[in-house]
C-alpha cells in the first residue's frame, strides 16, 4: 500500500475519527481536540513516496522524535492512577501526558505509519544508570547487526547506541517477536500483558 493511503490496520490511530476525538475530548478536555487535530497534521505533512521514506529514514528518526517529546512527561501513578498503564498514541496525545512506555509507543506506532518496516523498530527495555530505574527507548536498526539508533524521551537527540553507555539493554519487542539480551529470539509480544491490553485498545480505537 501507498504511503498516504488510508490505514485501517490496528495502531495506525493518527487516522482517528471524529466520534473518537469527541470522546477523548470529554474525558480529557476541550484542548485534546485541538492536539489530536496537531498531531494528525504533523503526521500527514511528514508522509512522503515509499522511495522518499527510505532515503530519509534517519532524518525522519529525529524529527518524530523530537515531536513526539513535547508531550509531557506524567508518570503512570498520577496520569492513569496504575501502576504501569501502556497508553495509545491517541491517549498519551489527547491527554498530554506520557511516560517513558508510551513515548516509545507512540514514536514506534508513528513511524511504521510513515513507512518505516516494522524489522527495523524495537521497543527496548534498557536499566538507565542516569536514572537508576527501568526504563523505555525505541530502537531503530538500519540493518540486522547494526548499531541500532536510539530515540529517547530524555533527549532529542537519536544517538547510536554504542554512545548511549548510560543505558544497558535488557529485552526488546516489536509486533513479531521478542528479544532478550543474552538469549536472542524467545517468542511473541502477545506475552506480555500490557502489550495484550495496548492492542485490545488500539482495535477499539479503530472500531470507533
Amino acid at each position: 500500500m501507498a504511503i498516504g493511503q488510508p490505514r485501517v490496520e490496528r495502531g495506525y490511530s493518527t487516522s482517528v475519527s471524529p466520534r473518537l476525538i469527541e470522546i477523548y475530548s470529554r474525558r480529557f478536555g476541550p484542548d485534546a481536540r485541538a492536539r489530536l487535530a496537531a498531531w494528525k497534521r504533523d503526521a500527514a505533512e511528514r508522509k512522503r513516496s515509499p522511495a522518499q521514506a527510505a532515503a530519509l529514514e534517519r532524518a525522519l528518526l529525529s524529527d518524530v522524535n523530537r515531536l513526539l517529546n513535547r508531550v509531557t512527561f506524567v508518570d503512570d501513578a498520577v496520569h492513569w492512577r496504575e501502576v504501569d498503564y501502556w497508553a495509545t498514541p491517541a491517549e498519551s496525545v489527547s491527554s498530554n501526558g506520557a511516560d517513558c512506555e508510551d513515548f516509545s509507543i507512540a514514536k514506534y506506532f508513528l513511524l511504521k505509519e510513515l513507512g518505516v518496516p516494522i524489522a527495523r523498530l524495537r521497543l527496548t527495555y534498557v536499566k538507565s544508570l542516569k536514572l537508576n530505574q527501568a526504563h523505555m527507548v525505541l530502537a531503530y536498526y538500519a540493518h540486522p547487526d547494526a548499531d541500532p539508533l536510539v530515540l529517547d524521551n530524555l533527549e532529542d537527540a537519536v544517538r547510536p547506541a554504542s554512545q548511549r553507555a548510560d543505558l544497558v539493554p535488557v529485552y526488546s519487542f516489536n509486533d513479531e517477536e521478542v528479544w532478550i539480551e543474552m538469549r536472542g529470539r524467545s517468542g511473541s509480544p502477545t506475552q506480555l500483558r500490557n502489550w495484550r491490553a495496548l492492542m485490545e485498545r488500539l482495535d477499539w480505537e479503530r472500531r470507533t
